[in-house]
């Protein structure tokens, strides 16, 4: 799924300005990752006659935010907002109580701001791709989009801090986050192998700065397994549940560091034990010894979790479209609070001739001319 965001994007309580398309193969697929418990209106563009309309939805933000990525028209992404007469000034003098939540690659200062980013090319620039993959293998990009949401992820937690502070003192700063940046703290386990040894290697599924074994997948009946060992005492459960307990006097395997040097022992021992096992008896196994452990499962068997459906976390929803699909809630859970119900994400732009109406009180003759114009 290719996603991209073209002109704006701005969140507040109960209302979302958005202009995103999401491709697969061409063709538009409806946003089924994203719950919509909001009203979305859809920008196509913002020529002169659309930037006043803005400003006065403005008035009633809470948070806006900046977030633009390159397309392949190389958007700025460091001045759109600016150019489109939107940026954090102009916002500021309109409401001044307005968090301004930017987000880009590599930030607004400094000789990258005005490379074009996305997720892939900050995987690379992080470092990411190249501790990624085997040892013998290329650079591999990590499969899902981990700089996107490292960078979306840390830009919430900027947004919440900026609101408490803001409701404390009343100081209303705007706040900015790197996805180059955001992303550097997940490599702790991999620096820490540059720092002791001169170099962090691609090592596959092993630990990043090879200090634990086992840690690794290992081959089952039907897949694989991952397991690993943080402490001796899960390397004892380990062995008592394959019936190894022999093994624990072995000086080659009766401490973390004996087994770091004989890692590829280690490793070879572990998929003899689990190979003629299927992984969810694996897995069991394992649990009832209380070793850390997981099935490496498919996507299909994730939307299938019995666990998540029990929490009510995964649904399955009919979609105008698509059918009957399973949907996530968030996954931020609040005592007290029931979670708002599942439902379609609506179609870009599906509410802008309410919020217009509503909010802002527009006639439909204005807003036909916004469509006419295509501003909406």
């Amino acid at each position: 799924v290719g996603a991209t965001w073209r002109t704006l994007f701005t969140t507040f309580s109960d209302l979302a300005i958005e202009n995103v398309d999401f491709l697969v193969d061409g063709d538009r697929v409806a946003v089924l990752g994203k719950i919509s418990t909001t009203d979305r209106i859809g920008w196509f563009g913002l020529p002169p006659t659309g930037s006043p309309i803005v400003y006065r939805l403005v008035l009633l933000f809470t948070v806006m935010g900046d977030q633009i990525v390159h397309d392949e028209r190389i958007y700025d992404s460091t001045g759109v907002m600016d150019r489109l007469g939107l940026g954090r000034a102009v916002m500021a003098e309109i409401n001044p109580r307005l968090i301004y939540a930017a987000s880009s690659g590599y930030g607004s200062t400094g000789p990258y701001r005005d490379y074009p980013a996305m997720d892939l090319t900050v995987q690379a620039m992080s470092g990411i791709m190249s501790i990624t993959g085997f040892p013998d293998g290329q650079p591999v990009r990590a499969g899902a989009t981990v700089c996107d949401f490292f960078g979306g992820v840390h830009l919430y937690g900027a947004v919440v801090t900026a609101l408490l502070e803001r409701e404390r003192t009343g100081t209303v700063r705007a706040v900015e986050v790197a996805m180059l940046e955001a992303s550097y703290f997940s490599l702790s386990s991999n620096l820490a192998a540059l720092h002791a040894k001169g170099a962090s290697p691609r090592v596959g599924n092993r630990q990043g700065s090879l200090s634990l074994a086992p840690y690794n997948i290992y081959p089952t009946a039907d897949g694989y397994i991952a397991i690993i060992t943080n402490h001796d005492a899960h390397w004892q459960a380990l062995l008592t549940a394959f019936g190894q307990q022999a093994l624990s006097d072995d000086p080659r395997l009766n401490s973390i560091k004996a087994r770091v040097q004989h890692m590829e022992l280690v490793d070879a021992m572990v998929s003899d034990w689990t190979r003629p096992l299927t992984k969810q008896a694996a897995f069991e196994l394992l649990i009832r010894h209380r070793v850390p452990c997981a099935p490496v499962r498919d996507l299909a068997e994730v939307i299938a979790d019995p666990h998540l459906h029990a929490r009510g976390w995964l649904q399955e929803i009919d979609h105008p479209e698509f059918g009957r699909v399973t949907v996530p809630g968030s996954p931020l859970h609040f005592a007290g609070l029931e979670p708002p119900p599942h439902q379609p994400s609506a179609r870009l732009g599906a509410d802008s001739a309410t919020v217009l109406r509503e909010r802002l009180g527009l006639s439909d003759a204005d807003i036909d001319t916004l469509r006419k114009d295509g501003v909406i």
